[in-house]
């Protein structure tokens, strides 16, 4: 797709994409700290500007799973909804027919469509409940 668009594939970007598909949701923070870990002389810059590219080009897509960076994931997956944990930060998905009641309810009474592929729910998990 890049060569199409008169692009290189560089080996920066080869890194920044697999970390992306490796790490599942991760910010532009930890795609960084992964791709130091086989190439030390990627900086930051390059990683949020590849990532802006890669999304341009819709091979990731992003959400906000909180009030900081945007959490990255690979493009073209099925839509989910994201559950967050607020104790552990972990992050699981689930089918958005699960949104089906709500997003019928605003659509019908509020004329308004939902993204669900950009729904968060923030909560406690099962194993973060247990240990409290």
């Amino acid at each position: 797709m890049l060569r199409e668009r008169g692009l290189r594939l560089t080996p920066q970007r080869q890194l920044i994409l697999e970390a992306v598909h490796d790490l599942g949701h991760a910010t532009p923070e930890q795609i960084h700290h992964s791709v130091r870990e086989r190439a030390a002389g990627v900086n930051i810059t390059t990683v949020y500007r590849t990532l802006e590219l890669l999304e341009e080009l819709g091979l990731v897509s992003h959400t906000h799973l909180s009030h900081g960076s945007p959490t990255y994931h690979r493009a073209g997956e099925d839509q989910h909804v994201h559950l967050v944990c607020r104790t552990c930060g972990e992050v699981d998905e689930v089918d958005p027919a699960i949104m089906e009641p709500v997003t019928t309810q605003l659509r019908d009474e509020r004329d308004f469509r939902v993204d669900v592929g950009h729904v968060s729910l923030f909560g406690v998990c099962g194993n973060c409940k247990e240990q409290a």
